[in-house]
């Protein structure tokens, strides 16, 4: 009889050793590419922070003067970088400092990993001293949230934050871990990245039949019009997107956030859309026979009123977040999917085509702008300056190539219009919440994700002192960040509208400022403040000569409106010129 003999088969176990929680989250970290991190210490994230200080080599920390600073920071490093910002906080008003940067960056799709402290397991839910309940706070604002009180679950959920805030439609993910998981011992078997959740599909598939029926249209167009929004610089599809407008010959427009995906001085980028966009995208938006969306999610500044826009069109929208699709405006053909992956296969679909008639009525309106707008904001005959003639001359010494962070308001909308943006990833702003405060902070971790290119902020004078507390970052961490406060004397936006809308009631809009270079100057950083045109050359020279940071601050009109611009409640083509 024969037998059978049993095989033992030894399988090599993997090596162990004993690390705390905060231990095991800073490997996960440096696994994970991290070298940056913007943070504050705090009493619930002590342990994390006393493991950072033998992580000085690896990882480096910029203390931020405030948490929101910090997150806004972040924001920019991943905006300039195309990486995940970090940022750290403690628990209580630390975490909800977080919130409205969370928000920002969920509405704008920014991939961040935000590490919160937490009070010890044990105290949860007792009110015990800087507790907050984040995760519910929180899950509003987040792609993905999850509290660890376990330091054993560190690894794998740092794996899946990253994983979840870069993968499909990026976004911020929030970990909150309990002060008990972060001091608590255990055998650390090393990091593995997350490639995959069963429960979560970042890219849906791509059906071919879509992309059929998009280029059949498309070839069949006579007046076609393409939009562009982030989706094709998160996705990286720069190139893709270009060969596709190039082949297909079709004019291209862009959200803010778009901003960058071709050059600005391509012939086939007509300019931007929206409230107070261009005049020919937004009337030939309501001419045009097909509409191409290409990774924007028809924001109400873009469409104005939904009953009344692009009715006569079909559409073809691309983008890889499935609810965006037909949330706002109905498509014709959705083409679910990674426009890195989607635009190749639809340009090798469509015809060659030069549209140059169609063509001719964008730029036709561009001449009607320039004469009535865009000559008068930036080659103004009045005494007092321009918002315009600034961005203007910046753009003539930066020649289109550098980094502009804005903050929000007039100075935004003008600084959107006017800059040049001839590389991606240039224009870091924020787009859907519209936080004043955004700037500062976001400059200095532009700058942090891009060291080698200039990075500028321009701001107006409200939205500079909401955050203006983040100097002393740039003090304490010597960077290079140039600032330009566009000063004029007002909550500028808030009172054009005042002034168009309600009858010039200035509620509340007339904004007193400290004298800002002297401000600078006490966290040791120059400036000057200038109030003649003639002076402006020179100035901005000099502040681009300076081999670190630099204020300055330009005295403008205090009246200037931005147009054109779509008032609320109106369809896009009702745009005003004045």
């Amino acid at each position: 009889m024969e037998t059978t003999q049993e095989i033992t088969i030894d399988t090599p176990k993997k090596e162990t050793v004993e690390v705390s929680g905060s231990v095991a989250l800073l490997e996960a970290l440096i696994a994970e590419g991290v070298e940056t991190i913007f943070g504050y210490p705090g009493g619930a994230i002590m342990p994390i922070y006393d493991a950072l200080y033998d992580y000085k080599e690896k990882l480096e920390h910029i203390l931020v003067r405030h948490e929101q600073g910090g997150i806004h920071a972040g924001q920019g490093y991943a905006r300039t970088s195309g990486k995940v910002g970090v940022v750290f906080a403690t628990s209580g008003p630390g975490a909800t400092n977080l919130i409205t940067g969370l928000a920002d960056a969920q509405i704008d799709s920014t991939p961040l990993v935000c590490i919160t402290g937490q009070v010890f397991a044990h105290l949860l839910g007792t009110d015990a001293f800087q507790e907050t309940d984040v995760i519910n706070i929180t899950t509003p604002v987040t792609k993905w949230n999850y509290q660890v009180t376990d330091a054993r679950e560190i690894p794998e959920a740092i794996a899946k934050a990253f994983y979840i805030a870069k993968s499909g439609r990026p976004g911020p993910v929030l970990i909150d871990i309990t002060k008990n998981a972060q001091i608590q011992k255990f055998d650390f078997e090393g990091y593995v990245k997350c490639k995959h959740i069963r429960s979560y599909k970042p890219k849906p598939v791509v059906r071919h039949q879509y992309i059929e029926q998009a280029a059949e249209l498309i070839n069949q167009a006579k007046k076609p019009f393409i939009l562009f929004g982030q989706g094709v610089l998160l996705g990286s599809a720069e190139q893709e997107f270009k060969a596709f407008v190039e082949k297909s010959g079709i004019p291209a427009a862009w959200t803010v956030l778009g901003a960058g995906a071709i050059p600005t001085d391509h012939p086939l980028n007509v300019g931007m859309l929206g409230m107070h966009g261009n005049y020919g995208p937004n009337v030939l938006t309501n001419e045009c026979d097909v509409l191409i969306a290409i990774g924007m999610r028809f924001d109400d500044r873009v469409t104005g009123r939904l009953d009344k826009y692009a009715k006569q069109a079909q559409v073809v929208h691309l983008d890889i977040d499935p609810a965006e699709i037909d949330k706002n405006v109905k498509s014709t053909v959705p083409v679910w999917g990674d426009c890195k992956e989607t635009l190749p296969l639809l340009t090798a679909l469509v015809d060659e085509k030069q549209h140059t008639e169609w063509l001719a009525k964008f730029n036709e309106y561009t001449r009607q702008e320039v004469e009535a707008v865009i000559e008068k904001e930036l080659n103004p005959t009045t005494e007092e300056m321009t918002m315009g003639e600034v961005i203007k001359q910046l753009n003539d010494l930066t020649l289109g190539e550098a980094v502009i962070v804005t903050d929000v308001g007039q100075h935004q909308m003008v600084a959107c219009r006017y800059a040049k943006f001839n590389k991606t990833r240039s224009n870091v702003t924020s787009g859907g919440l519209g936080t004043m405060g955004f700037a500062l902070p976001a400059a200095i971790g532009a700058k942090f994700g891009t060291p080698d290119r200039e990075v500028v902020a321009i701001i107006g004078d409200g939205g500079f002192q909401m955050t203006c507390q983040e100097l002393g970052t740039i003090m304490q961490s010597g960077i290079n960040v140039k600032i330009i406060i566009l000063n004029n004397r007002f909550l500028g936006m808030v009172r054009q509208w005042q002034e168009l809308f309600n009858e010039k009631r200035y509620s509340f809009v007339d904004i007193q400022s400290p004298n800002f270079v002297t401000l600078a100057s006490a966290y040791g950083i120059p400036g000057k403040t200038i109030n003649n045109r003639t002076d402006l050359p020179g100035a901005l020279k000099e502040m681009l000569a300076n081999k670190g940071s630099f204020l300055l601050e330009v005295m403008v009109t205090k009246e200037n409106n931005v147009f054109p611009m779509v008032p609320q409640g109106c369809s896009v083509s009702e745009i005003r010129l004045k």
